[in-house]
């Protein structure tokens, strides 16, 4: 699944246009490299969002086309 639309599968950024701003701004980083929006994620890659002062890390554990709010969360893990 592409990186910007799992950010937004996952409800980690609300927007996949937002997504993909953030991707070409290089605040998203795929295991330790700056991420396009295209690339494709799976199960065990790291994912480091810059959010101004703050970062998120988190690793993913499942892929889904989409999700209900409520089972967006068992999508990643915070590290």
């Amino acid at each position: 699944m592409r990186l910007d639309k799992f950010l937004k599968v996952s409800r980690l950024i609300k927007r996949r246009t937002i997504a993909n701003e953030a991707c070409d701004a290089g605040r998203v980083m795929v295991n330790g490299k700056v991420a396009k929006a295209s690339l494709n994620v799976k199960p065990g890659d790291e994912i480091e969002i810059l959010f101004g002062t703050k970062a998120v890390k988190v690793r993913v554990l499942d892929i889904a086309q989409t999700t209900k709010k409520e089972e967006a969360k068992e999508l990643f893990e915070y590290i």
